[in-house]
């Protein structure tokens, strides 16, 4: 190319703004453009978003300006919703504009996965995004001054989370430790509040130690939290949920937490897709597309044994730096690097000084494993902002 190449990212989630970063810190001036494309000024650290929508932390606390973590003079930034991707005329269509690329990264986040269960995409809330956790905070407050107001609904005291995966785990510790103080504020008896945790899968947290599942379930379960594990949600209603067995569980409150699927933006352009998401490369790249790079919720990376990993931040951050990589290899025509995973350990929080979690073949349960969750938040903050974003951010 005789210009500078143009590379945009959309998406400023984990693989994307590490992409982004990686870039600014390895490319020399006036070797390429690069555009970061996000809806928000803000990147949000998923991985922490149970607190703010159980109400156990500021939602502020999640998010970091994307401003400060990137270098403008490096990275122009657009805030700006995606509407459109035609990668065989090297464009992506946002609402207000069009940008044309040499290379893409797609990093866009993905979109709740219902596996057709009716009624859930309309009646069920998710923690998502900094505002639907924000949504979620106040609609449990608010169910609690409606029950003041009508104290033969129960139902308003009633919560259902569907999906025992992280994010489910999650959230039921931290909405467990919020109850009391609710109850407290709103003078409501704690005894008539009911959670219930519904998960399809024969276990909570499929996949991960049955030991750590086993003391996860017995915390949670001294908790409060009611188990329906090994049992399906058939169908969701602005009444409740009815699941398998024909049993209706009356709750004004369903959150889904139960599954991810890509973005629909990927099927609209003509991408080969698997529920909405990419098979890459061993680079990353988008089948028939070497200038596409696909991160995080929007990509398919198989393990050893041909099974997809799981969609996690972890391996978001790592798709981030190889990106990065392998698009600077590109334009200096040197050697790219094909990726692999590299698993550095798994925590789960079951609510204040509660935590399970696999490092190495090391098993960590209570506060030990707690402390390593802190640790883990606090060495992301480090890497996307350095010192003074950990001491800013580094409470939680």
């Amino acid at each position: 190319m005789s210009r500078i190449p143009r590379i945009v990212i959309l998406g400023a989630g984990y693989g994307g703004i590490l992409s982004a970063i990686r870039l600014q810190k390895e490319l020399n001036y006036n070797e390429a453009d690069v555009t970061l494309v996000n809806k928000h000024d803000y990147h949000y650290i998923t991985t922490h978003l149970h607190m703010p929508a159980a109400g156990t932390d500021n939602p502020e606390n999640a998010r970091v300006n994307i401003l400060k973590l990137i270098d403008e003079f490096k990275v122009d930034f657009v805030k700006s919703t995606v509407t459109q991707i035609r990668p065989h005329e090297k464009k992506v269509i946002l609402e207000d504009g069009t940008l044309s690329y040499d290379y893409l990264v797609i990093g866009l986040g993905g979109e709740a996965e219902t596996f057709g269960i009716p009624g859930l995409k309309e009646n069920a809330l998710n923690i998502r995004s900094i505002n639907s956790v924000r949504f979620i905070r106040e609609h449990i407050e608010y169910q609690f001054a409606k029950y003041k107001r009508e104290p033969d609904r129960k139902d308003y005291l009633t919560f259902v989370i569907g999906g025992a995966g992280f994010t489910g785990i999650e959230f039921i510790g931290e909405l467990a430790d919020r109850i009391p103080q609710l109850c407290k504020e709103f003078d409501v008896d704690p005894s008539l509040v009911k959670i219930y945790n519904i998960e399809a899968a024969p276990t909570a947290l499929p996949g991960f130690d049955p030991e750590l599942v086993e003391y996860a379930m017995k915390i949670l379960t001294d908790k409060g939290i009611t188990f329906k594990i090994g049992t399906a949600i058939k169908e969701c209603t602005p009444e409740g949920v009815l699941i398998a067995g024909d049993e209706f569980i009356k709750a004004a409150t369903v959150v889904w937490t139960g599954g991810i699927r890509g973005n629909h933006m990927l099927d609209e352009a003509g991408f080969e897709t698997m529920r909405g998401r990419i098979k890459v490369d061993e680079y990353l790249r988008a089948p028939q597309f070497d200038n596409i790079y696909v991160v995080g919720d929007c990509s398919i990376v198989m393990n050893d044994e041909g099974r997809p990993y799981p969609p996690t931040a972890q391996i978001a951050m790592q798709q981030g730096e190889a990106v990065a990589h392998n698009l600077i290899a590109s334009i200096r025509g040197s050697q790219m690097k094909t990726f692999k995973f590299s698993n550095k350990g798994t925590v789960a929080s079951l609510g204040k000084g509660q935590a399970i979690g696999i490092v190495g073949s090391r098993k960590l349960k209570g506060n030990v494993a707690a402390m390593m969750k802190k640790v883990v938040d606090m060495r992301y903050l480090y890497i996307i902002g350095g010192i003074p974003l950990v001491i800013r951010k580094g409470r939680f």
